[in-house]
């Protein structure tokens, strides 16, 4: 229901003991045992779920990186055999980005959203709470499959025709591929609801100029994944039609097209990393000012930078793709698109810059958190401003140096950021 006590007439009118009153509370209380516990839509036990699985899901992870170093740590070492290391790999990244970096943000939203907003609960609570319960569930089957010996096995990114079951005829992408599917369910239905919320429960008096730039964050991010989510979740499932039902859609000798697997994907990945950190730039953005003891400089400005990265995001997925053979008219396009993106958030690094040099910054722990964000963040960003130019990302592809632009990103503008946040 997209109502709260403070938006209701009916209510206003008929008092707390109303009817209407009366099933709201229905809906929205938690009620005492197990039971009442697991079937909670409250939005601050749902918001402390999503942080705390992330946050088990980021040690997992860690410890997946800790046994690749370990392997890599000098020459023909045999900790993993190379299955093994290739699974490993492949959980690590998918764990980060899919299973850490977007649900810790959700969780942060979860909890503070309805606050900010002046709203009693998110509008649809139970919508809420099935997100994070299939969220939770396409972690656990996603890790099941360690147990039989068959997780992922072609990095994160999945890339065919070694997806194929020619090439890969275990139940590796098959796990992959079906609880990716079931996490985009998870990410889209959170995302309706972040943006019902907003459009429905606001607090009277609460327009658009007045929003927190945290909440310009992570309903951009919203909007963006319901409009990017749906490209991977379908290319995920023609890859299982592929492998389990005979289609040939990545299938090159029966007419398929292997392009279309990183099309797919991309159109979807890099608006997804933008979706992984303007929420995380909103609590910077909400925080910083605090212990700069003024204002955030150029509120309107971020706030319009933080809309303009994500729908330039969506013009810049091909220079995921600048070594493919893609024809030169695009690749021209693209990698004009990939350099102006560098605008908005140029943008947001001098409004902090200047939040900070005309304030009377407090050297508290979240102050250096995200301080060390915004260093993290043009160091992040100009690595991957490089790659724009496609002379200098066909040099740059499959090295160490994207290998380290994407983790500078995810730690310097996710991690820093969430850490920062968890101290304020």
């Amino acid at each position: 229901m997209a109502i709260s006590y403070e938006r209701t007439p009916e209510i206003a009118r008929a008092g707390y003991d109303s009817d209407l009153a009366r099933r709201l509370a229905g809906i929205w209380e938690t009620k005492p045992g197990l039971l009442g516990w697991l079937g909670s839509v409250d939005h601050k036990e749902i918001g402390k779920r999503y942080i705390v699985t992330a946050f088990v899901f980021l040690l997992l992870g860690g410890i997946e990186a800790l046994v690749i170093r370990l392997q890599l740590a000098g020459p023909d070492r045999h900790l993993l055999t190379p299955e093994q290391y290739d699974e490993l790999f492949t959980m690590h990244g998918m764990t980060m980005i899919f299973l850490y970096a977007s649900p810790i943000l959700s969780g942060f939203s979860n909890y503070l959203w309805p606050l900010l907003l002046g709203a009693r609960d998110m509008a649809l609570p139970r919508l809420n709470a099935f997100s994070y319960w299939v969220y939770l569930a396409a972690g656990l089957f996603l890790y099941a499959s360690f147990l039989l010996g068959e997780a992922p096995n072609d990095g994160w990114f999945n890339y065919v025709p070694y997806a194929s079951i020619t090439y890969n005829p275990g139940l590796n992408i098959d796990f992959y591929g079906l609880g990716m599917i079931l996490l985009g369910i998870s990410t889209t239905v959170g995302a309706v609801n972040f943006i019902v919320t907003t459009l429905r429960t606001r607090a009277p008096g609460m327009s658009v100029n007045r929003l927190p730039i945290l909440i310009w964050g992570t309903l951009t991010a919203s909007a963006a994944n319901i409009l990017a989510v749906p490209c991977v979740s379908l290319a995920f499932f023609m890859l299982w039609l592929d492998r389990r039902f005979g289609t040939h859609f990545f299938d090159v000798p029966a007419g398929g097209q292997p392009l279309l697997w990183q099309h797919l994907f991309w159109m979807f990945g890099h608006p997804w990393v933008y979706a992984i950190v303007l929420p995380a730039m909103g609590m910077v953005s909400d925080g910083l000012p605090t212990f700069c003891r003024r204002p955030l400089v150029g509120y309107a400005l971020v706030a319009l930078s933080t809309v303009a990265t994500m729908i330039l995001g969506f013009g810049v997925w091909l220079h995921h793709m600048f070594a493919t053979g893609l024809p030169t008219l695009a690749l021209s396009f693209f990698s004009t698109a990939s350099i102006v993106i560098a605008v908005p958030s140029a943008v947001a690094v001098f409004a902090w810059l200047a939040t900070i040099a005309t304030g009377r910054p407090v050297f508290k722990t979240p102050f250096l958190f995200f301080s060390s964000f915004i260093l993290l963040f043009v160091i992040g960003g100009v690595s991957g401003f490089m790659t724009a130019s496609v002379p200098v990302d066909w040099q740059l592809t499959d090295t160490y140096f994207v290998v380290a632009h994407i983790h500078y990103v995810l730690i310097g503008i996710n991690l820093f950021p969430v850490v920062g946040a968890i101290y304020y």
